[in-house]
This record gives structure tokens, sequence and C-alpha cells, in this order.
């Protein structure tokens, strides 16, 4: 990932916050038949590797899993972003030399993939994710509620994945190359927004 200095981000534990902040990542992994992309939800396990580990699952009948895999698979995680107009700098009224920009955040994990279908495992791994995105409900959902006939049905018709991570990258583009009182601009531009999406960004820029 092109990291310019100053949108870096090095720390690991902010590193695993915006990777668990992300509902959906791409894993991608590339062979003799070319690239292979799959957008779906992961787990983080922290304490598992020195980086980390990411568990999930995708579809028996996805034919990533089956393919020979060259070099290391990437995980992608895309942060909120947002679209940065040119009116806000102080600089589009004195020189009107400006551009328009897109603020973003995104983590590269890189690693080792394996897929395997254990089904304990693999059940462990939906019961996890379930509980993940149901916890804030009043009344979550579990895996245990549906019929057992039916959750073995499921679980015939998925593969499970283990990605250890050996490389992270982390990066939130947020206008710190601009002056504090562009940011500040931006922030409140994008404050003022009926969309969620830039909100967040507005919360993320350094005033």
């Amino acid at each position: 990932m092109y990291r310019p200095p100053h949108f870096r981000v090095e720390n690991r534990e902010e590193i695993h916050q915006m990777m668990r902040a992300t509902r959906l990542c791409n894993l991608v992994t590339s062979g003799p038949e070319g690239i292979h992309a799959t957008a779906l939800p992961l787990i983080l396990d922290d304490r598992e590797g020195e980086l980390g580990t990411l568990y999930g699952h995708l579809s028996r009948a996805n034919p990533q899993w089956t393919s020979e895999i060259q070099g290391d698979a990437l995980a992608i995680f895309m942060g909120p972003s947002a679209y940065v107009t040119p009116a806000w700098y102080g600089a589009k009224q004195e020189t009107g030399k400006v551009v328009p920009t897109w603020n973003y955040t995104a983590v590269h994990a890189y690693g080792t993939v394996e897929f395997f279908t254990d089904r304990e495992a693999m059940l462990r791994i939906v019961s996890r994710l379930t509980e993940l995105n149901e916890s804030t409900r009043d009344l979550p959902w579990a895996v245990k509620d549906a019929p057992e006939d039916f959750v073995e049905a499921k679980l015939k018709g998925i593969v499970g994945l283990r990605l250890q991570i050996t490389q992270l990258e982390g990066k939130a583009k947020m206008s710190q190359d601009k002056s504090s009182e562009d940011r500040q601009r931006i922030a409140e531009g994008l404050c003022e927004s009926d969309d969620a999406e830039n909100r967040a960004v507005s919360r993320l820029i350094p005033r």
C-alpha cells in the first residue's frame, strides 16, 4: 500500500481497532488461474501470533479455496471514506490552486491462508461471527436458535479459513497534510452531511 509518512498508522492496537470497525473485507489471493477476491466478514484474534490471526468462512462452491495460491493472501479492510471538496480549502479564494481529494482509512493484512472443513472449528467461527454482530440487539439471535439439522446442512456448504498475519499496513488519510484551518473546515463540512459515513470521517480528522 502506498503510505506517505503523514498518513501511516504504525500502532498495532490502532490498526486492530480499524480492522474490527470494518464490517466487511476483501480476501484476495493469486495463482496460476489469476486473481480471486471474495468479500466476507473476518474475525481478528489478536492473541494468536505476533500480529494476530484472521478467521472466517466462505462458500464451498467458491473456487478460491480449491485454487492453487501463490504467495501471500491479502485481506483488505476499507474503513470510512468521504469526498473532500476544494470549496473547503482556504486557497480556493486565495489562488484557486486546489483540487478535490478523498479521505479514507484502510488496512492491508498479509499472510498465509489455509482452508479447512473441520465441523467443530467451522461451528465456532459462525457462532463467533454471529455473536459479534448480534451482541447489540435487544433480542440477539444465536446459531443454536436454528434447528440442528438445518445448521448441519449449512455447515456442509461452507469451508473455514485461517490467515495468520505476517505483515500489517495501516493508513488513515485524514487531511493531515492540510493546515489546521483547512482541517477544521473539512471536518465541519463533513459533519453537516446527511451521510453517516461522511460524519464518521469528520470525527477522524485531527483538529
